[in-house]
């Protein structure tokens, strides 16, 4: 649907001097996989924040995602506790507000996000990079109906939704080793 920044500045104005990594790409390209094992391979870094998401469904093994109802997502709403948040497949995704302040103290923020917030990321964050993992579509198909989630709804909407319209930093093409891949991943993440 739409997305929500909650600040927008001027280009001096501009959140940093951390980095914005957005991971991005359609259901079922393993984004959380490698997002997770990233996050393994960097624990106890304390320059390195993977927030969890607060999403509006039961909570999954195979997400880091915070599980509220419709009513708690838009209280939260309401207070500002959200640096992004978006809807997608009838469910509200957010980000928590404190993300704002690990980046203003020049961390680095990994996050699984929509593709529909990249451009106002871009307008309000001064260093974000847009990860785009991607797999073919027999491939998604097979893992998003691996999960069994009734929420997930029809495969055939959510791979509709498998375009990534803006310009990606970087492409992983998750097909074989998730490790080899998040190791990819990593590299971004260390700015190599």
């Amino acid at each position: 649907m739409s997305d929500i920044a909650t600040l927008s500045a001027s280009s001096a104005d501009l959140i940093g001097p951390g980095r914005l990594i957005l991971v991005v790409g359609p259901s079922g390209a393993g984004k959380d996989t490698l997002i997770g094992l990233a996050q393994s391979a960097r624990a106890g870094d304390d320059r390195i924040v993977f927030p969890r998401r607060v999403v509006t469904r039961e909570a999954s093994s195979f997400e880091n995602n915070e599980a509220v109802s419709q009513m708690v997502f838009g209280q939260m709403l309401a207070r500002s506790d959200f640096a992004f948040q978006w809807e997608a497949h009838g469910l509200r995704y957010g980000i928590p507000r404190s993300i704002i302040d690990d980046i203003r103290a020049g961390r680095t923020v990994i996050m699984n996000a929509s593709r529909t917030i990249i451009d106002s990321a871009r307008r309000s964050y001064a260093n974000v990079r847009v990860i785009a993992v991607t797999a073919p579509a027999d491939v998604l198909a097979q893992r998003v109906a691996a999960r069994g989630r009734a929420s997930d709804g029809r495969i055939e909407d959510r791979l509709r939704r498998a375009i990534v319209s803006a310009e990606p930093d970087f492409t992983i093409n998750n097909v074989g080793s998730a490790e080899e891949h998040a190791a990819e991943l990593l590299k971004v993440i260390d700015g190599i």
